[in-house]
């Protein structure tokens, strides 16, 4: 998504307490980051963070770890997370804002992490074919997920585009996933408690089906 630049972003953020700038230290140790036990779960591409802010709202005692390349959007998502919890009376601790490039990630997160849950929302569709390998699902950065997720660790994936849920479903087969749960229109599914973007809300509202999977790395 692109974003207009934000003056006030990387100064906000720089006196922000759960916003990371060098998470490379952090790498097989963000539990000493959350000071906790918890378990830790990954949002990738992580955007305005509504639906990160939500998940860490309304589940205490786990760990979110949110990554995004641009401080902008980062921002924003600051900004967004704080409203969302003023009616906890308190700024959260269970989030981690990360600026990194995705395609690095292993050089941020590692296996003695722990994350069992990845989130992957409305990413990027990069429909023309040269610009396929940048997809947040491309078969290369779900191989490179496998390398610090957990043994039954889950990918929970949502899209309004077809063509990019279309190639997904391939990528995640071919990368050595097994999809456990799939669905080309997700708010006529049988799925409970899901927590609907800023983007999903728009498709919908245009009468866009969502489109929705659950992948786990196969033994």
């Amino acid at each position: 998504m692109r974003i207009r630049k934000k003056k006030w972003a990387e100064p906000e953020l720089n006196e922000c307490s759960y916003y990371i700038a060098d998470p490379e230290r952090y790498r097989g140790r963000w539990k000493e980051f959350f000071r906790n036990d918890h378990p830790i779960e990954l949002e990738v591409g992580c955007g305005k963070c509504t639906f990160v802010g939500e998940k860490a709202r309304l589940n205490p005692d786990i760990n979110y770890i949110a990554v995004d390349i641009k401080n902008d959007m980062l921002g924003v998502g600051r900004r967004n997370i704080e409203k969302i919890f003023e009616q906890t009376g308190h700024s959260p601790t269970n989030i981690a804002l990360v600026r990194y490039n995705v395609e690095m990630l292993d050089k941020v997160i590692g296996k003695e992490d722990g994350i069992g849950t990845l989130y992957i929302n409305f990413c990027n569709p990069w429909p023309r074919l040269k610009h396929k390998k940048r997809r947040l699902t491309y078969p290369k950065k779900l191989v490179m997920y496998k390398a610090f997720l957990s043994p039954g660790a889950k990918i929970f994936f949502k899209t309004d585009d077809d063509g990019l849920f279309d190639d997904s479903v391939e990528y995640f087969e071919g990368a050595g996933y097994e999809i456990t749960y799939l669905t080309r229109d997700l708010h006529n599914s049988d799925i409970t408690g899901n927590i609907v973007t800023e983007h999903e809300k728009m498709f919908s509202d245009e009468g866009v089906p969502i489109k929705y999977l659950e992948a786990t790395p196969k033994p």
